[in-house]
């Protein structure tokens, strides 16, 4: 068995390797090529435990993630995990990976692969509303599928926010970077907007004129009770696209505004179900769009299958005993 470790996982991938392994992912979810119990979600007071098993053909993974919000500015991370990933033809451990890293970048290779097929190709004004560890790899993962110009940030706190545009300069240089005042600003500036935060209530403002045409991507909302868009957001949008049909009770972005009627489950699409389609992209792209993403255990198997198997190839990762 060897430790994958965050060091060694980004020497392993690079993002277009991840984005491109998600995107697989959507059509294996589609196939039902996998057995991928519900996920065990408990909640102790703001904090939760995440439980997520799935089993492939020649693999199986079972990630524990906890999630911690009130860890912002303590030091220690919001989110937290481990993945375990096995042989699926003899129950063999092969490698436990650091949770954390993994779910940030193949939550921010989800992103990645509904702004590739759902925003313009031309689009290069990226909106980010988080500051977070996630909000770092949802505008990486982007930027490797767009050619960005610029990058609108917005965080409820300004060192945090001013901390990320640092980050950004430094990984993504000759990128034109702002910290906007407010989500009105964020909104003039941006073509593709991300939602990565913890909010329990919308972070966008209820303002048809400025959310028209325009991508999002859902990130934070997974619990019935936190909420990341307007009410106004929905009557601007045809469908709104989901990574997994648990969205529909999971995510307070999508069971809230069907309880208040403000969309139809017939609204609803999986994101598989739109990449197998045979339909018109170019039309859809030039939409106003939603993608809301809740995240599922087989994201974590098909990218700890990649880490893993470039991990040996490359001879990364620390081999222990059990």
């Amino acid at each position: 068995m060897i430790v994958i470790s965050e060091k060694d996982m980004l020497k392993c991938v690079t993002y277009g390797d991840v984005i491109e392994a998600i995107e697989e992912s959507f059509l294996l979810y589609e196939k039902k090529e996998f057995t991928m119990p519900h996920r065990m979600h408990i909640d102790q007071g703001k904090n939760t435990l995440l439980l997520m098993p799935c089993f492939g053909k020649d693999y199986f993974g079972t990630k524990l993630v906890t999630v911690y919000p009130e860890n912002v500015g303590t030091g220690i991370h919001v989110v937290n995990g481990v993945v375990v990933l096995n042989n699926a033809h003899n129950g063999e451990p092969l490698a436990l990976i650091n949770g954390r890293i993994l779910t940030a970048l193949r939550t921010g290779a989800v992103g990645a692969v509904s702004v590739k097929h759902l925003s313009p190709d031309h689009a290069s004004k990226l909106g980010i509303i988080g500051a977070g560890v996630q909000a770092f790899y949802q505008v990486m993962s982007a930027a490797t599928v767009r050619k960005l110009t610029d990058i609108t940030i917005l965080s409820t706190n300004s060192q945090t926010g001013a901390a990320f545009e640092q980050k950004i300069n430094e990984h993504l240089p000759g990128i034109n970077t702002y910290v906007a005042k407010s989500a009105e600003e964020l909104l003039e500036n941006s073509q593709i907007v991300i939602t990565a935060t913890t909010a329990v209530h919308p972070v966008l403002p209820e303002r048809e004129d400025l959310l028209k045409g325009k991508h999002y991507v859902g990130i934070g909302s997974f619990k019935p009770d936190v909420r990341e868009f307007p009410k106004s957001l929905y009557s601007i949008i045809n469908k709104v696209y989901v990574d997994t049909e648990h969205a529909v009770t999971e995510s307070g972005d999508v069971c809230y505004p069907l309880e208040q009627t403000w969309i139809t489950k017939e609204q609803i699409q999986t994101f598989g179900g739109f990449l197998m389609q045979d339909q018109d992209r170019d039309a859809v792209k030039k939409e106003t769009t939603l993608f809301k993403s809740v995240g599922m255990a087989i994201f974590d198997l098909v990218v700890s299958q990649l880490i893993y198997e470039k991990a040996m190839e490359k001879g990364f990762g620390k081999k222990i005993a059990l």
